[in-house]
């Protein structure tokens, strides 16, 4: 008996199926690195363009993001819909879906280019995006592109959904840790063990082949706040509660402001697409020139200059950002809040750290990264491990996980319903709407 399990066991190790399928796994994570890597390269050139605008005459952004987000938003919704916003909510929403025409919606090859060609073209207008979290969709999107060509069950895509997007955090932030808790606590509220090999090995050879473009780096280089439990508990705690409850207002924002706006422009006539994502462009030009330029882009510049030391922060900045963000969310751009949350936190904690003179001005910077982004997703463990990542400290603080957990319970006063999954719900109700023939009355959030 056992001679015979051996056998069997050696014939399903040598099956060319198997292999096959293994393959294409293995090149699709590959892929996902390589496109990460070029995605932000382009998205870089596409900052540096807007700078250059604004460089020339500050007073441009007036004209050119109002005739970008028009042309950008009226593209997205006629070709792809399917890549509107983050891409995050698109992967748990292809997850909970079991019909290959409602998942190739959200996954299917036009979403790959457009996702990079919207998210560029906004950031090229000054929209506060970010690339990491359509990193996300677009890792989805190519892990189960391949896994269809490999004609993988569509139970098993489920987990090849999971697995790319995980990849997708993972080479967009240089952080494999993330990826993996990312995948268990905001994708899939679930493990499943016998697939746990597939994403980390897509995690591994994405991240790879991304840093041997890339090299090897800290998102925001080396940043310590010298944290010290019974000397910064007033700082954990006020910043903790403040970031959740902003984050929180964020979330309940995007969730029910997009709407009630909606439905206040469909009353003004003014519901195309085009002509809203103008109007969020004016608006983002407006806080922009404001701000003397700060709020544009991801944050990425201003978030780092904070944790280095270079920038004290303001509360101008952290408002302006905080609602640029909201306003590039309702204008229906793809595009990410990954980058623009950390810094909105960042900018939070140096507006605070004046307050809390025996903590580090960078300490206060971290907890308010670590606060707010929690407060947004309410995954306390993603955010903590992002930001340990991004800053190259990973000796696990407990102040950075004790403000993560506070920040993730003040949102939920505020949010009830996590902002990735309730857009998610979005996305299969919208689905259900314009193809009931292919409905899948079973399928629930999780």
């Amino acid at each position: 008996m056992t001679l015979h399990r051996i056998y069997k066991a050696g014939l399903s190790a040598l099956s060319l199926s198997r292999w096959r399928n293994r393959l294409i796994l293995w090149s699709g994570a590959i892929v996902v690195g390589i496109v990460a890597a070029g995605y932000a390269q382009i998205a870089d050139l596409a900052q540096q363009g807007f700078a250059d605008f604004v460089a020339y005459n500050p007073l441009l952004p007036l004209v050119v993001s109002p005739l970008v987000f028009a042309i950008a938003a009226w593209l997205t919704h006629q070709y792809c819909p399917g890549a509107v916003g983050s891409g995050i909510p698109q992967a748990i929403a292809a997850r909970n879906l079991h019909e290959p025409e409602q998942r190739r919606f959200l996954l299917g090859g036009q979403i790959i280019t457009g996702k990079i060609l919207f998210t560029s073209m906004g950031l090229l207008a000054g929209a506060s995006l970010g690339r990491e979290g359509p990193t996300v969709q677009l890792g989805a999107a190519i892990l189960y592109l391949g896994a269809k060509l490999g004609k993988v069950n569509e139970e098993m895509a489920r987990s090849i959904i999971l697995a790319g997007a995980a990849a997708g955090v993972a080479a967009a932030f240089n952080t494999p840790l993330a990826g993996i808790v990312f995948a268990i606590e905001e994708m899939a509220r679930e493990f499943e063990h016998r697939y746990s090999g597939v994403v980390l090995t897509a995690i591994v050879l994405a991240g790879a082949s991304s840093l041997s473009i890339l090299g090897n780096y800290t998102y925001f280089g080396i940043a310590d706040g010298h944290f010290a439990i019974g000397r910064d508990w007033p700082a954990i705690l006020v910043i903790g509660v403040l970031g959740g409850l902003l984050g929180g207002v964020f979330s309940r924002a995007l969730t029910e402001g997009g709407p009630r706006l909606l439905a206040v422009c469909k009353g003004w006539n003014l519901d195309h697409p085009a002509y809203l994502a103008a109007l969020c462009g004016l608006v983002i030009a407006g806080i922009g020139i404001a701000t003397h330029g700060a709020t544009y882009g991801s944050g990425y510049d201003q978030a780092k200059a904070m944790l280095d030391g270079h920038s004290d922060g303001s509360w101008s900045f952290t408002l302006g950002k905080f609602l640029a963000t909201i306003i590039s969310g309702f204008s229906g751009l793809p595009g990410g809040i990954f980058s623009p949350s950390l810094s909105v936190g960042a900018g939070l904690g140096a507006s605070m750290a004046p307050l809390f003179s025996v903590t580090p001005a960078a300490g206060a910077v971290l907890l308010g990264m670590t606060a707010y982004f929690a407060g947004v997703t309410q995954a306390p463990i993603t955010s903590f491990i992002i930001v340990l990542e991004v800053t190259g400290r990973l000796s696990l603080p407990v102040p950075l996980l004790a403000v993560a957990v506070i920040a993730a319970g003040m949102s939920r006063l505020v949010c009830p319903t996590s902002l990735y999954h309730a857009l998610a719900k979005g996305f299969i109700d919208l689905i259900r709407h314009q193809s009931p023939a292919v409905k899948d009355p079973a399928v629930q959030l999780e």
